[in-house]
């Protein structure tokens, strides 16, 4: 038996190592220039060569060679070993972020000693793209070059000509390879500048790195969506471009994974390539023999959206043709001198034609703005679909690699065990065999491990200690309720880890405290306008004025007033009587009041009046 497992773990090595030296082998050399001398320095190129150096890592990329910062003799150095490996390799690319040059149609990448104070220097002190396409057109299989250097140029500005017909171009000029097989991209098409955006990577550094490591996607189709993906993160106002050709067989940056087990290849593939053979055609005999072999489905429906754009065109032309043809008579009645009632009839004729060629116009442009919307959303589910079916090899390599890791441990067991047993016989000594699944790790590092999976799907918000109380338990009732298992909540299996390390993302939802909104995986404070307050349903509602209500104490205090003003003595006011004398009238005096008598004179004033008389009385 040992004889056999030797001779078959020695086939199963040379098995792998026939495969791997069959395997494609790439190359990869990423520069990103920041730090220029004589120019402001750049935040974003050193960023996305970690970045996209990164990315090609992950890709399976053989050898990856990162450089930041090289002056041109290091530039030179880095573009000449680079030629060297790309030799050996199938597959060859070259990445460079920083600034960039165009003069008299050939583009140059600046170093970061570069001075170039006259255009003269361009020569001496850069290096030329055909350098960086000479490095890479070693390889068999593939040469890709991306240049992420149309930013606008600082040089360009201070730069002193010594030819006044000589011509510096805005970004860089468009090129086209000579080598087969050869493809250069742009940040920008030719002619225009690249944002550095506001984040720490470029628009066109985060596309790259979402698209082309998806495996099997041809780099035609990747490219095009990082296209889209630039246009809708800069508001359409750059555009990447690709020069080049590849042959008419899929050429992905990322092999497909194989798949031992899965299903067969989708119905939907070959209707998806008709739809782009009718979809290059145009025109209606292609779409309506399209709809023929697939009246029905997703891509029928795409299909006569296409059609009614082809009509609306057909209708705009006629229209336009029949403008013509009315402008014409218009002309030729004007010339013949016809009478002015044929003239007005033909010119009403022409402003009829023409306003029947301005109506299919507009139908026309609602037609193709309907094909576009269409054609987006045939885009965006093909990269939907793509990326599912990324995610679900990804699952299945992932689920092959632990199967396989747990069959090598069963088997290295099984070996430890029989050979233990026969040095157990030979010394004839009784011995007990070894459990041939030794636990791999302890239970406290499995609580670990499952508490940090269930706060990486956002169920639970205790840190991960190790010590499965409630709260962990509770964790795991509420993953079982939205993942829609039947784990026991009460001990941390290995079954429910694998189950939770399947799930890419949150599947609890995030529970925010009152006056706190959800915003993806964090929850942040709710601001309300002036005026306005969180209520009970976490939503602003104006604040209501209160109006003033009367209490205890406001009685209290009134009562005690009313108390001091009646305790207080009263004060003298006048009685509001007049007494009049021989000096006329007045108001009586403060403390004074007017007696009437009967008979005799006013002992004040003095004057009789008639039988009574009045007189002023003071306290």
């Amino acid at each position: 038996m040992g004889a056999i497992r030797i001779f078959l773990f020695l086939l199963a090595v040379f098995c792998l190592a026939c495969g791997s030296a069959h395997a494609e082998k790439r190359v990869a050399l990423v520069i990103g220039n920041s730090a220029y001398k004589s120019a402001p320095r750049l935040a974003n190129p050193v960023n996305d060569a970690s970045l996209v150096g990164g990315m090609l890592k992950k890709a399976g990329f053989d050898q990856v060679e990162i450089k930041l910062d090289l002056n041109a003799a290091e530039m030179r150095r880095a573009l000449r070993d680079f030629g060297g490996r790309a030799r050996e390799a199938d597959v060859a690319v070259v990445y460079y972020a920083g600034h960039g040059i165009e003069l008299d149609g050939t583009n140059y990448l600046i170093p970061t000693d570069a001075t170039l104070e006259t255009d003269s220097d361009v020569l001496d002190e850069t290096l030329p793209l055909e350098r960086a396409l000479f490095a890479v057109e070693t390889a068999k299989q593939l040469r890709l070059v991306i240049l992420d250097a149309c930013r606008d140029n600082p040089f360009s500005k201070t730069m002193k000509r010594t030819m006044a017909a000589r011509a510096i171009g805005r970004g860089l000029a468009k090129v086209e390879p000579t080598s087969p097989n050869t493809m250069i991209a742009f940040a920008a098409k030719a002619g225009s500048t690249a944002s550095d955006g506001d984040s720490r990577n470029s628009p066109f550094a985060a596309a790259l790195v979402e698209r082309l490591p998806t495996p099997g996607l041809d780099l035609r189709k990747a490219f095009g969506f990082v296209r889209d993906d630039v246009l809708k993160n800069t508001g359409y106002k750059q555009e990447p471009y690709v020069y080049g050709s590849l042959g008419g067989d899929d050429v992905p940056l990322v092999a497909a994974k194989p798949v031992t087990a899965g299903p067969q290849a989708s119905p939907q593939d070959s209707i998806r390539r008709d739809y782009e053979l009718a979809l290059q055609a145009g025109n209606r005999d292609a779409w309506e023999a399209f709809l023929q072999a697939y009246p029905d489905g997703f891509y029928a429906g795409l299909a006569r959206a296409q059609l009614k754009n082809v009509a609306a065109e057909e209708a705009r032309a006629a229209a336009a043709e029949k403008a013509r043809q009315a402008e014409d008579a218009k002309a030729r009645l004007a010339a013949e001198r016809a009478n002015k009632a044929e003239q007005q009839k033909a010119a009403a004729a022409a402003k009829d034609a023409e306003d029947a060629r301005i109506a299919a116009e507009k139908a026309k442009q609602v037609e193709e703005a309907k094909a576009a919307a269409a054609e987006q959303r045939r885009k965006d589910a093909e990269a939907a679909a793509a990326k599912a079916l990324a995610e679900k090899q990804a699952v299945e390599k992932a689920l092959a690699e632990r199967l396989a890791s747990d069959k090598a441990a069963t088997e290295a067991a099984k070996q430890a065990a029989e050979k233990q047993a026969s040095v157990s016989a030979e010394q004839k000594v009784a011995a007990v065999a070894p459990s041939s699944t030794p636990p791999a790790m302890s239970p406290q590092e499995m609580t670990k491990l499952v508490q940090s999976e269930l706060r990486r799907v956002g169920c639970l918000t205790a840190s991960a200690d190790g010590d499965w109380n409630a709260s962990s338990q509770r964790s795991l009732t509420l993953f079982n309720k939205y993942a829609g298992t039947k784990f026991d909540a009460k001990v941390a299996s290995f079954e429910a880890l694998d189950a939770i390390k399947a799930k890419p993302g949150r599947i609890c939802p995030l529970v925010c405290d009152h006056g706190f909104k959800a915003d993806g995986d964090a929850c942040v404070k709710i601001a309300c306008r002036a005026g306005y307050r969180v209520n009970d349903d976490n939503e602003c509602e104006k604040v209501q004025e209160k109006k003033p209500v009367a209490t205890r104490d406001d009685e209290a205090k009134r009562d005690a007033e009313r108390k001091k003003l009646e305790s207080a003595p009263a004060t003298h006011q006048t009685s509001g009587q007049i007494i009049c004398n021989q000096a006329g009238c007045r108001p009586v005096a403060k403390g004074c009041h007017v007696v009437r008598t009967a008979g005799g004179l006013n002992p004040n004033s003095r004057i009789a009046t008639g039988n009574v008389f009045e007189h002023e009385v003071c306290n």
